[in-house]
């Protein structure tokens, strides 16, 4: 299905939030101030065989995605009593009623579509269960050319890589770029932080409407380091006033609960072969941990109970130094060590997809004495920060931490520290850096993966994992492939 409205010009959004085997959860309505709330509009969501559902949305149903701001409205549908592994449309649209005509019209808005999750992992050499993995989306110089390349693939890609959902791991929106952010004005820091989720989510519009997207938020939804506000950037300076502070945390909250809506621990398994887990270790934060002890304990009691393979979703990765400067996972070495025990605990191998660190590589390390393992796949950038903040670009690491758990910062009882298998044929690529351009430093090219399972002959889970490029195409205008097929067979 194309899309009507293209991906830098429709103000209107239609995200698929959410699908099970059964359910799906759509996101309709605008991040922008200029339009007219609709009196009455309808999601329609048509099946296979052409027959159509229709969820009427009235006046009284739009809500507010900004609570202190007036303009901007959403409204949420839920479809139930759907089939397990099957494509479905969507089209988003408003009743219009025209000046000279005595009948009513509706307007399509915006089309969409998605398949809900299948009942276990597909087996043969039909299409396997992707996942369409990135992070860190900087819209400044994208053009459209992320969610462009993302469209080209889901809609006329190879079958056996074509997106069944999307895991966006973090800073989806760069909240805290730019000189603007040092407004001491509470009204000005609302409009700015919600003009940057509207350009954002335009920009991204072709890959949030094909597939569910689950959307982890890092710190940039909020601030560098949140929720910690001791950074001597000058941009973030005016976060050391109460006041902006407590504006700019609210609205950037609402961000994350309105619009991207993703739970704090979320899980869904695909039958008895594969089980997944997301979770948001950035929101509740605190200087004891990355997650409350309620969401920790549901973290872990799924790692503990896992029956198959699993693979944790979050917007940070667990092989990472010491980080003295800004706090990544392993700044909490209690919570850390922790999930480390409960990861290790079932003998299964862990499938960790991750970004934040601005390039992209897999590494894959003995996961404790269970004979599991940590196979960690790092999806970022979806585009880079230009400009100033190009400084922040980086190239993957290939050699630190060498063991895990690095020893000189944790030591887990009955474990003893495993070489960390670092392959360079399976990290995505880099550009070269100008001084005074745009890109003044060597960095990841923008890319996004794809992550497969399908069941083998023998019972097991073959995983299968590529690197797509944002702004390079093939022969046939797909993105082009950074490196060859990763494979391993899961336990």
């Amino acid at each position: 299905m194309s899309n009507n409205i293209n991906t830098n010009t429709g103000q209107w959004s239609l995200v698929v939030l959410r699908v099970s085997q059964d359910s799906t959860k759509v996101w309709v309505g605008t991040l922008f101030p200029t339009l007219k709330m609709p009196d009455s509009a309808r999601v329609e969501l048509e099946a296979p065989d052409g027959t159509v559902e229709t969820k009427i949305i009235t006046k009284a149903d739009w809500k507010r995605p900004f609570r202190k701001i007036r303009k901007r409205f959403y409204c949420c549908v839920d479809f139930e009593n759907l089939m397990p592994g099957t494509h479905y449309r969507l089209r988003f649209l408003r009743r219009t009623e025209e000046i000279h005509r005595a009948h009513e019209e509706w307007q399509l808005l915006r089309n969409g579509q998605f398949a809900t999750l299948p009942s276990r992992v597909p087996a043969g050499n039909g299409k396997p269960f992707t996942v369409g993995i990135g992070s860190c989306f900087y819209n400044h110089r994208d053009g459209g050319q992320a969610a462009g390349s993302y469209r080209a693939l889901y809609e006329r890609g190879p079958e056996a890589v074509r997106p069944d959902v999307t895991f966006l791991t973090g800073d989806q929106v760069y909240l805290d770029i730019g000189f603007d952010s040092l407004s001491f004005i509470k009204s000005e820091i609302r409009q700015r932080i919600a003009e940057d989720y509207a350009l954002h989510w335009q920009a991204l519009g072709s890959m949030l409407n094909r597939g569910a997207t689950w959307m982890l938020p890092d710190d940039h939804e909020y601030w560098n380091d949140y929720p910690f506000y001791d950074s001597l950037i000058p941009t973030l300076l005016a976060l050391k006033l109460d006041g902006v502070r407590e504006t700019w945390q609210a609205t950037a909250t609402d961000g994350v609960r309105r619009v991207q809506q993703c739970p704090q621990v979320d899980t869904f398994e695909l039958g008895t072969d594969v089980s997944f887990c997301l979770a948001d270790v950035r929101s509740r934060r605190n200087k004891d941990g990355f997650l409350s002890d309620v969401d920790f304990n549901k973290l872990t009691t799924w790692a503990r109970e896992l029956k198959c393979p699993g693979v944790l979703v979050m917007p940070q990765p667990l092989i990472v130094n010491a980080n003295d400067t800004e706090r990544n996972l392993l700044s909490f070495k209690t919570q850390y060590q922790d999930l480390l025990q409960a990861l290790g605990a079932s003998g299964h191998d862990i499938v960790l997809l991750s970004g934040d660190v601005h390039f992209g590589r897999i590494a894959s390390v003995p996961l404790g004495p269970q004979g599991g393992r940590l196979i960690e796949v790092i999806s970022s950038p979806l585009s880079n920060l230009t400009g100033l903040n190009g400084v922040a670009a980086a190239k993957p690491e290939l050699k630190k931490p060498s063991q895990f758990p690095d020893p000189s910062q944790i030591q887990i009882p009955g474990w003893s520290p495993e070489k960390v298998k670092y392959d360079h044929s399976f990290a995505v690529s880099t550009r070269r850096g100008y001084l005074f351009s745009a890109y003044p430093k060597d960095r990841t090219r923008e890319h996004f993966m794809t992550v497969s399972f399908q069941r083998v002959a023998d019972g097991g889970i073959e995983l299968t994992v590529n690197a797509w490029r944002v702004r390079e195409r093939d022969d046939d205008n797909l993105p082009k492939r950074d490196f060859d097929t990763y494979r391993a067979i899961l336990n």
